[in-house]
């Protein structure tokens, strides 16, 4: 169980800087997100999870005092179009014919 919720938390947050004008949320905003999606974890486990997405590439992350700025990168963005698989997150649904 552990696994699929840290799939689903990726996809979530991927989808969630998808959805700013500039792409980029904080970790604080990103774990809010999370919780309104049922998933309540602290600010460290989000940042885990930035730290993963990362390391994939699907995001870049700029440290800011007690926050982490994380930032969708053109692999991320692929990701959620389908273009790509990035190992370890959910893959989106098919959108809607």
């Amino acid at each position: 169980m552990d696994r699929i919720i840290r799939e689903e938390a990726r996809l979530i947050i991927l989808r969630a800087l998808s959805e700013q004008a500039d792409e980029r949320l904080n970790s604080e905003l990103l774990r809010a997100t999370l919780e309104t999606f049922g998933i309540a974890r602290p600010r460290a486990w989000v940042h885990g999870e930035l730290d993963y997405l990362a390391e994939m590439g699907a995001v870049t992350i700029t440290e800011a005092g007690t926050v982490r700025v994380a930032q969708l990168t053109e692999l991320g963005a692929r990701h959620l179009t389908r273009n790509v698989a990035i190992e370890g997150v959910k893959r989106p649904s098919r959108p809607e014919a």
